[in-house]
């Protein structure tokens, strides 16, 4: 069975709560729960965090043994040269994610640290960027 893990950003721990018009109505949580659903051939773990350290020594401590990992940093994703670097110096594959259309938002989001070191990159899809990413893996 292949592992998966999706590693979640600053503030994503208040989906469902949280500009529900561009995140919705959902926790992330629950999200998981029918991912897990979906994708019963995988075996799907989630951790979230606001500290961008923690980001990163998740990174570094998955990024050797699983099969992929589907990341969504967040507002990291255009501020952080350090979770780039990390990315760059793990072996396993990192497929960016973003429940919003970042391109729809404020020019400084358009940036990203992070995506010239990724597999591939999903946005605007809403949660669904995230069955994309773990369908990228299958």
């Amino acid at each position: 069975m292949k592992k998966v893990m999706i590693i979640n950003g600053p503030n994503l721990n208040l989906l469902g709560k949280r500009e529900p018009d561009v995140y919705g109505k959902v926790s992330f949580e629950e999200f998981h729960k029918e991912l897990k659903e979906q994708f019963k051939t995988i075996d799907l773990e989630y951790f979230q965090s606001n500290i961008e350290g923690e980001l990163i020594d998740k990174l570094h401590e998955v990024g050797f043994s699983y099969d992929g990992i589907i990341l969504n940093a967040a507002a990291y994703t255009h501020t952080s040269v350090g979770i780039g670097d990390a990315i760059k110096g793990i072996e396993t594959p990192v497929v960016e994610v973003h429940i919003s259309n970042t391109f729809n938002r404020e020019a400084f989001r358009h940036q990203s640290y992070i995506s010239p070191h990724t597999k591939g990159v999903i946005l605007g899809f809403g949660l669904q960027s995230y069955a994309l990413a773990v369908q990228s893996f299958i």
